[in-house]
């Protein structure tokens, strides 16, 4: 497939870059610095921006596409609006384009509760929103402009990210998160993200992803 990665710089983005080479995808990287890719340059088309908020800046990269992937989002917790206003960049693009798959990365706080999780998990959920209350609310408004806009976007729930390997193994739930789902890695973050992109049952949806 030809795929298009912006955030490719990022934790999860390098995973995504790296992993969809290695499975013979062709990968176009969307990036400031070409220097921060974790893989040879010959192996990807790099496309330098100096802005991603711009649409017509990001046309060129998402234009004959067979999706698009992305990794944006604030780095701390001082979100500034940050994902939901390069997510509507990269939506205003596609549109351009008429390249409908996107994949998404949000967080499981973001979901509904499972119905099943344990008060604990509930409490540390809560505790953790309420952290990071800036950046998930940035993390909710980029989910209605996905839900308003016509592609077929699928938002990616994790919880607590950390550098582990890739695994392959983890759990998998549509429209909710896993119960009792504390962390993942990276790394398998990006891979739920490739195996996504042509299931049908995650058209349209946030999916969470947990081990």
């Amino acid at each position: 497939m030809r795929l298009t990665v912006f955030g490719a710089t990022g934790g999860i983005g390098q995973e995504i870059v790296r992993q969809g080479v290695a499975a013979g995808h062709e990968v176009t990287a969307v990036v400031r610095d070409p220097a921060r890719l974790p893989v040879p340059l010959s192996d990807v088309t790099v496309r330098t921006v100096a802005r991603f908020d711009d649409p017509e800046a990001l046309r060129e990269a998402v234009a004959g596409q067979d999706a698009v992937l992305s990794g944006l989002g604030a780095p701390g917790r001082k979100a500034d609006g940050v994902a939901e206003r390069l997510t509507r960049a990269v939506l205003a693009a596609m549109e351009a384009e008429s390249t409908r798959r996107l994949l998404v990365v949000s967080a499981a706080p973001v979901a509904p509760h499972p119905a099943d999780d344990p008060l604990l998990d509930r409490m540390m959920l809560s505790a953790i929103g309420a952290i990071l209350k800036e950046v998930y609310a940035d993390l909710t408004a980029m989910e209605a402009a996905l839900a308003a806009s016509a592609t077929d976007w699928t938002s990616v729930r994790p919880p607590k990210l950390t550098n582990g390997p890739l695994t392959g193994t983890y759990r998998t739930v549509y429209g909710s998160n896993p119960r009792s789902g504390r962390s993942i890695s990276r790394s398998d973050v990006a891979h739920a993200m490739l195996a996504l992109i042509d299931d049908p049952a995650a058209l349209k949806q946030g999916v969470g992803v947990a081990y």
